[in-house]
């Protein structure tokens, strides 16, 4: 049996046929490895809680509410400069002062960080890089934990610098703002904790906004007005009640450890024998939300 000739047709198509150079070639240079993506992810991130990097729309919401939060600093600086006396607001005081910005501002940061993310089927392609998936948490968590520490620290730092040129004492109001950056790192910390574990539970922005506001406000609300039927009861529940809401944990820490007035009505002392717990339970919730992230992003199919 004999093999065909091949056709005319076929035989002028071999004789042309080319292997075009299309310019793709292999990347010879340094590999930077998982820690450089690791700190690439958490840059990324962090500008993106300010819209750094996106569109002007998407910058308006997280300025004007950084804006909001720096304009009474500002503004006391001034009075103090016109009427003298002391800040009438302390360094500790004033994340505590402003805690609806503060969640307004963590309830959109935490869905840009996470949500989108979830919704658009990208956290894949984080992971087919040289990045685990505890590494995208790590990253996450340090980015919304450094953007709130500097939306509470930037303020409280204009009025440390206002306090400073007006003629305050620079000893007592240096150690006084070390202890405002203190309360405002773990506001911080806590914060972003809850926040970004809130957020992972849906892709959809608009709940992941919804769910924050509820998580921090709801539970705030209520322990504050336990805390004022306690309070006009004459009962010693008030500092034993702030253990049970993100915001005053806080306040009720820097109450009792870092030498502030407690935000509690009637500005009620925190209790000796509960200090420890509001330590504990800071810790506690922190390490748990953080845990029980790695185990959300543990799951198949994300």
């Amino acid at each position: 049996m004999t093999t065909p000739a091949p056709s005319s047709a076929a035989a002028a198509g071999a004789a042309d046929a080319r292997i075009h150079d299309i310019g793709y070639r292999r990347y010879e240079g340094t590999r930077l490895g998982r820690g450089y993506a690791r700190r690439s992810l958490f840059v990324h991130s962090l500008r993106g809680c300010y819209g750094i990097g996106r569109s002007a729309r998407s910058k308006v919401l997280p300025m004007g509410l950084f804006a909001v939060m720096v304009l009474p600093a500002f503004g006391m600086v001034v009075v103090l400069a016109a009427a003298g006396g002391d800040l009438p607001v302390d360094y500790r005081e004033y994340p505590l002062f402003m805690q609806p910005v503060l969640g307004l501002f963590l309830a959109l940061a935490g869905p840009q960080l996470v949500s989108l993310d979830l919704r658009y089927r990208t956290t894949p392609l984080y992971f087919s890089r040289p990045i685990e998936r505890s590494d995208y948490v790590a990253a996450k968590f340090a980015a919304l934990s450094t953007a709130v520490f500097l939306f509470t620290a930037i303020p409280v730092t204009v009025l440390y610098a206002g306090g400073l040129l007006t003629g305050l004492s620079v000893t007592e109001e240096t150690d006084d703002f070390a202890l405002g950056l203190a309360v405002c790192a773990v506001y911080a910390v806590l914060h972003a904790a809850i926040s970004l574990l809130t957020a992972s539970l849906t892709p959809r922005r608009g709940f992941g906004v919804g769910a924050i506001i509820g998580v921090l406000t709801i539970p705030y609300f209520a322990v504050t007005a336990l805390q004022g039927v306690a309070d006009v009861q004459g009962s010693d529940a008030v500092g034993w009640l702030g253990l049970f809401s993100p915001g005053t944990l806080t306040d009720g820490l820097q109450s009792a450890y870092l030498g502030g007035v407690s935000q509690f009505p009637g500005q009620a002392e925190v209790p000796s024998a509960a200090g420890p717990l509001y330590v504990l339970v800071i810790a506690g919730i922190t390490a748990a939300c953080y845990l029980l992230l790695l185990r959300r992003y543990r799951r198949a199919g994300l």
